[in-house]
């Protein structure tokens, strides 16, 4: 599962490497818009920050994905992680989709549902995602996925001065 190149309609999800780190990744992580729902936020971030976030994958079963769009013109466009606990056969995804001009043209979701499926073909039982409950495109995106409510965590972030929820959405392999 480790390194495998996940192909979808208009995505190659390919695992991560030093050519996907560039000061175009480091500026999508210090754009505020475009971490404005994400932890990343509230770090500075460098190329040896990128670098040393990627290795943290090394040895693990861990995923690090590169979305790369088949279009050369956009090329790199975001990410996926996927943190998996092989003792009881979950994975959690996060994504961050980077390159604004694919905003809004389903890429997230598309990357998304691919790599639901790929973890629920080898073995995964439950995929799980998480965010803010005011981050209305996410939580579209795990619906797509076939996820459905998992939880959620009261008041667990501020967001624009506001206290907001934390809602979490999971599939399992057995109950499609």
């Amino acid at each position: 599962m480790k390194d495998v190149v996940i192909e979808t309609e208009r995505l190659r999800l390919e695992p991560f490497a030093e050519r996907h780190l560039t000061e175009r990744y480091v500026g999508w992580l210090a754009d505020p818009e475009i971490v404005r729902y994400s932890e990343q936020r509230f770090r500075t971030h460098t190329l040896e920050s990128c670098a040393e976030y990627m290795r943290s994958f090394e040895g693990t079963p861990n995923l690090f994905y590169a979305l790369v769009a088949k279009d050369a013109a956009l090329g790199h466009v975001g990410n996926l992680n996927v943190y998996v606990d092989e003792r009881h056969g979950t994975a959690d995804i996060g994504i961050l989709v980077g390159e604004r001009a694919t905003w809004g043209k389903g890429i997230g979701g598309e990357a998304w549902r691919a790599a639901v499926e790929h973890l629920l073909a080898h073995g995964i039982r439950k995929v799980t995602g998480g965010c803010v409950a005011t981050n209305e495109a996410m939580v579209r995106i795990m619906k797509s996925a076939g996820m459905e409510p998992d939880g959620r965590r009261a008041a667990q972030y501020v967001y624009d001065g506001q206290e907001v929820d934390v809602v979490y959405y999971a599939v399992f392999a057995d109950r499609r």
